[in-house]
């Protein structure tokens, strides 16, 4: 099958769309990336998005509107896509992540999680079947719904024959651990470029992020923010767990500054340095010795090197080099998920997760039969 995996991240910075050619191989699925690509938000759809993120208070209006405004702005993406990196400008299944506007965590379980961009806007211009709302069926079996990447982690690591961990650094940072004769783990680390962006907001004259870590690299890191940081109870909580903005956003950020003479070079500098240090503690109290990074953080020099001394002597490898692009791969991830699905094949991993068992990801929306509507309806006595 040729398949469109499409979805937005935690930063809201674009549509990512990418293109692969999926097929059952025995007991394997066998990947072939086709290419990949990222849209822009239309004018004007990225600022509602990210003004209507946590802690953000938000009328079901705008709900509406921005449902609407992410289906169609998936659906042009998708049919670009089809004609640009398609053979022959032919799909056969379109999966959407949509875009998370909240994910509902209470004393560690996930009750539920809400991703926006209404799927009939892209069946009605592609006319291909789609799966979208992949996270519920996991919830519902009791698992926290993330980190999905898990279960093409544990499939594309399994034959490395050496502890490994797959490190996603979005919005959120997550790790996925696959070691020779232990399950699968799989959670979020904490924060990725979250709190870094909840900076770049807050820093008088500062652009929407700290591109390059520019400002990372100018400044130093401040030992007692640093212990602030660190004193956040949801680094000790046990795995499988997940989080998101709904916790790292800018009022946090205020609250840990309050009282504090920073300069915000030294801010950016901590923040960095905080996930640099989430993410080595969690690959070291498992054992990591290799670590394949993905994700828009991979860009950041500050944060890499940050990352690299805090995990060193394990190496730090950047996903391409096991074949899948760093900016692609959870656009790769969910055209995988609803290729699993439509197999009918479980596209969980319950040990990652945390559900009671593995699900099928997502719900199929099929385009509309060519046919014509029954002729009538006659309504029977009522009985058995």
């Amino acid at each position: 099958m040729i398949v469109l995996g499409l979805s937005s991240g935690t930063s809201a910075d674009g549509i990512d769309v990418a293109a692969a050619e999926l097929r059952l191989d025995g007991g394997g699925v066998l990947l072939r990336p086709l290419g990949h690509r990222t849209d822009p938000y239309p004018d004007g759809l990225r600022e509602e998005v990210l003004a209507a993120l946590p802690p953000a208070r938000v009328t079901l209006e705008r709900v509406c509107r921005i449902d609407a405004g992410i289906g169609r702005a998936f659906a042009a993406t998708a049919v670009r896509a089809i004609a640009e990196l398609c053979p022959g400008g032919r799909a056969d299944l379109v999966v959407s992540h949509g875009q998370t506007l909240y994910h509902w965590v209470e004393d560690g379980e996930v009750r539920g999680s809400l991703q926006l961009g209404q799927p009939a806007w892209i069946g009605e211009a592609t006319g291909l079947p789609v799966v979208s709302d992949v996270r519920a069926a996991d919830i519902a079996a009791g698992g926290q719904g993330a980190p999905l990447a898990s279960v093409l982690d544990v499939l594309w690591l399994s034959g490395l024959g050496r502890p490994a961990a797959a490190l996603n650094i979005g919005g959120i940072a997550n790790v996925t651990v696959v070691a020779p004769g232990a399950p699968p783990e799989a959670f979020d680390t904490g924060p990725g470029n979250a709190l870094l962006d909840a900076a770049a907001e807050l820093a008088p004259g500062a652009a929407r992020m700290d591109a390059g870590g520019e400002r990372a690299l100018r400044g130093r890191v401040h030992p007692g923010l640093l212990e602030r940081l660190l004193a956040e109870p949801y680094y000790a909580r046990p795995a499988p767990k997940s989080t998101g903005k709904e916790l790292f956003n800018r009022v946090y950020l205020e609250h840990l500054l309050d009282g504090l003479d920073v300069a915000w070079d030294d801010v950016f500098a901590t923040l960095t340095e905080l996930t640099a240090v989430t993410v080595a503690d969690a690959c070291r109290a498992r054992g990591v010795a290799e670590v394949i990074a993905s994700g828009g953080g991979v860009r950041n020099p500050a944060l890499m090197a940050a990352l690299r001394a805090r995990l060193d002597p394990a190496p730090v490898r950047d996903s391409a080099e096991l074949g899948l692009d760093g900016d692609a791969k959870e656009a790769y991830l969910f055209a995988l998920l609803g290729f699993l699905t439509w197999q009918g094949l479980p596209s969980t991993v319950p040990s990652c997760t945390g559900a009671s068992h593995p699900v099928l990801s997502g719900r199929l929306s099929r385009p509309a039969p060519h046919a014509t509507l029954p002729s009538g309806l006659r309504v029977l006595p009522e009985g058995r």
